[in-house]
């Protein structure tokens, strides 16, 4: 009888794999790597949130095993799909070199882009994000894109070759989750290519709500690493996202202003109006 009914529930949770470039995953939760209070506590996040995409700063990692301990020692390359990032980044040509870098040092097209406009805000350049994602397709890299939530941004990296776009839910490590649901909505509606929340998630009911609304993944890096417990929270956003994208296949139900009655009425009804003889 256990068997079947857990049968059952993958049956009905069965879902499309998230497609990125010439990767599959089938968790749609991207963790970051930086800010843990080790490399170890790093790996068990990592494999707690049952994530298969992990991201890593490239100017602020170690990629050369032979120079010395690295992150990589702890990230098991057959486990996880790298994702190399250009946090740190303010002008076209350091993130376009750091990605050419990544490439040379592992192996990979997929970058995720990062032209950041100053260092108090950490939000994007939009002139520096356009022209980098321009020259970095040009050079083949699948590209991933760290945006503001404006939606015609999302449209014009789409345009430019972007595999993804990725606007941020709020200010990098702020914890104050998604500001502006309906700048994703919108998102949503005008571009074909998937849609990752990045940035500002903050816990799992934030990564909750960035799945209802449809997008194709969460990455988060702080909401994790900074939390008082990292693997339970860990736990928690890997439960969450799943929660989020099952909610959003299911379909939730309109909202109301006022009470709809979960029982029939009708039947309840009719028997009290009836005279008795």
């Amino acid at each position: 009888m256990v068997g079947k009914v857990g049968t059952k529930s993958e049956e009905v949770t069965r879902d499309e794999p998230l497609v990125l470039g010439e990767h599959t995953f089938r968790s749609r939760l991207l963790v970051g790597t930086g800010k843990y209070k080790s490399f170890e506590e790093t790996a068990e996040a990592l494999e707690v949130s049952g994530t298969e995409c992990v991201t890593v700063a490239v100017r602020r990692v170690n990629l050369d095993r032979n120079a010395g301990p690295s992150l990589l020692d702890h990230v098991d390359r057959k486990r996880y799909t790298i994702l190399p990032n250009t946090a740190g980044c303010y002008d076209v040509e350091s993130a376009v070199r750091t990605c050419e870098l990544a490439r040379e040092l592992l192996g990979t097209r997929l970058v995720k882009l990062e032209v950041l406009g100053d260092p108090k805000t950490l939000l994007p350049d939009p002139v520096g994000t356009l022209d980098a994602t321009r020259e970095l397709v040009r050079q083949g890299f699948h590209v991933l894109v760290y945006c503001s939530d404006d939606p015609r941004m999302a449209v014009r990296l789409e345009e430019l070759g972007a595999i993804a776009v990725m606007p941020a839910g709020s200010p990098i490590g702020s914890g104050q989750g998604v500001l502006n649901p309906n700048a994703i909505r919108i998102t949503l509606e005008l571009v074909k290519v998937p849609v990752i929340v990045d940035a500002g998630v903050g816990t799992a009911s934030d990564v909750a709500l960035a799945m209802e609304l449809g997008v194709a993944g969460v990455l988060l890096n702080s909401g994790i690493a900074l939390a008082r417990e990292p693997l339970r929270m860990a736990a928690a956003m890997r439960d969450a996202c799943l929660a989020g994208r099952n909610a959003f296949l299911a379909g939730r139900i309109p909202r109301r202003l006022y009470a709809n009655a979960s029982s029939p009425t009708e039947g309840l009804i009719a028997r009290a109006e009836t005279p008795r003889s």
